[in-house]
């Protein structure tokens, strides 16, 4: 384990600035190491699940949606918030985007990543999934009624297009596509 010095910040005052359904927004002033004070804008959000989903004719699974902050069209892989309850076995949230999304379901289920997405300012977890052994759902739970996407699925070589592309441009789809590819590789395939 590396050593690092006293870097942590104490927290002298917390404001609240804007309390949402997904995320709280908050600026703390902090005192650093060295006495000083500063100001650091900080974003709550309860986290997130994803889903890297393999066919058994050797396809990803994505889903095409349009996302607001980008004003753009995307594909990504299956990926959905934690919702209240949830966070103590992210898992479920997997299992429910997966149906929700795409209407699948998976027989086994291995966490292959845990990671924070902008620890500069957001405390945002995104927990991501290999579903394994996967299946068509019959009768699949409902999305959530304000989402509107499309389910595709591409080859390795066409998800690695789609970046170039930038259909694809999000960080937790990319690293799907890598996992995917250092998966294949390691199988000699």
């Amino acid at each position: 384990m590396l050593e690092f010095q006293d870097f942590e910040e104490k927290t002298i005052h917390r404001k609240e600035i804007f309390h949402g359904n997904i995320i709280d927004v908050c600026v703390d002033e902090v005192q650093l190491p060295d006495g000083s004070h500063s100001q650091r804008e900080l974003v709550f959000h309860p986290g997130g699940v994803a889903i890297i989903a393999i066919t058994d004719e050797d396809k990803m699974v994505f889903v095409k949606q349009f996302r607001k902050p980008l004003e753009s069209v995307i594909l990504e892989i299956p990926a959905g918030k934690i919702d209240p309850g949830e966070n103590i076995h992210p898992l479920i949230t997997g299992q429910r985007e997966l149906e929700e999304e795409v209407q699948l379901q998976a027989k086994d289920w291995e966490l292959v990543a845990q990671m924070y997405l902008s620890p500069g300012f957001a405390n945002e977890q995104l927990y991501i999934y290999h579903a394994k052994h996967l299946s068509k759902v019959e009768n699949p739970k409902a999305m959530d009624e304000d989402e509107v996407l499309e389910v595709y699925e591409l080859t390795l070589e066409e998800a690695k297009q789609a970046i170039l592309n930038r259909e694809i441009c999000d960080a937790k789809t990319i690293f799907a596509i890598q996992y995917w590819e250092n998966l294949k590789f390691k199988e000699g395939r």
